[in-house]
């Protein structure tokens, strides 16, 4: 395992002949939730896309050491990276236990530790498994989300926007799972713009403004800079 579990150098990204990316560097280390915040339009979840070969790219990524910025799309979550878009993204027409296993393309059935892991988290879902998505509610299908990538067993998650659309209630079960999932030794990075949330669960943070990144802070020196926050976020904590 490389101290560094994702390193990403000078990445550039393009939505045809718009040059969105304009060098993004950051990086993930084992068991750690980085933050990637910042406004509307500035290339947080393009960052994602290009981390999974999803746009069109150059620069470098590397991922436990390996150089995975030559890989198809299709390999680079093979190697243990998950992805978790933003508005969820789940199969509304398939249970609950369909959507959990279908991505689980080399196993022979469901693995039961893997399965037994999603309902710790997530323990509502094991009341809902007969259910269709498309059925469940707003809050319930983020955790559907969350939870059919973690059944894959993935080393690093990349999440986009999960407190999107969420009351407080579920914010705070969100929250508090994405505690659980980094304490289990998986790395998180989180692409955010609920500054609490982010605030909460991350060790550090990294601020994007016109498809770079601006500064990087650890989050419990964040807590006490207001100026900092308003810069790139245009909001108060």
């Amino acid at each position: 395992m490389s101290s560094e579990m994702l390193k990403v150098e000078e990445l550039h990204a393009f939505y045809g002949k718009s040059h969105v990316l304009q060098g993004v560097t950051l990086e993930v280390r084992p068991g750690e939730v980085a933050g990637l915040l910042g406004r509307n339009g500035v290339g947080k979840t393009t960052t994602l896309k290009a981390i999974l070969g999803l746009v069109r790219r150059r620069g470098r990524v590397r991922f436990n050491g390996r150089e995975i910025s030559s890989l198809p799309p299709h390999e680079i979550p093979r190697l243990g990276i998950g992805y978790i878009p933003q508005g969820r993204h789940i199969f509304s027409d398939l249970t609950v236990l369909e959507n959990l296993t279908i991505g689980l393309v080399k196993e022979k059935g469901v693995p039961p530790d893997r399965l037994g892991a999603v309902f710790s988290h997530f323990p509502v879902l094991r009341t809902r498994l007969k259910q269709l998505g498309g059925t469940l509610s707003g809050g319930e299908q983020q955790m559907l989300a969350i939870a059919r990538v973690l059944i894959t067993g993935p080393a690093l998650l990349l999440m986009d926007e999960p407190s999107e659309g969420l009351s407080p209630v579920m914010l705070a079960t969100v929250r508090d799972r994405i505690k659980a999932i980094q304490a289990s030794g998986v790395g998180i990075l989180l692409v955010e713009q609920n500054v609490r949330l982010a605030l909460d669960t991350c060790h550090r943070m990294y601020f994007m403004e016109k498809g770079i990144v601006r500064h990087e802070v650890a989050a419990g020196d964040l807590r006490t800079d207001e100026e900092l926050i308003s810069r790139y976020l245009a909001v108060k904590v």
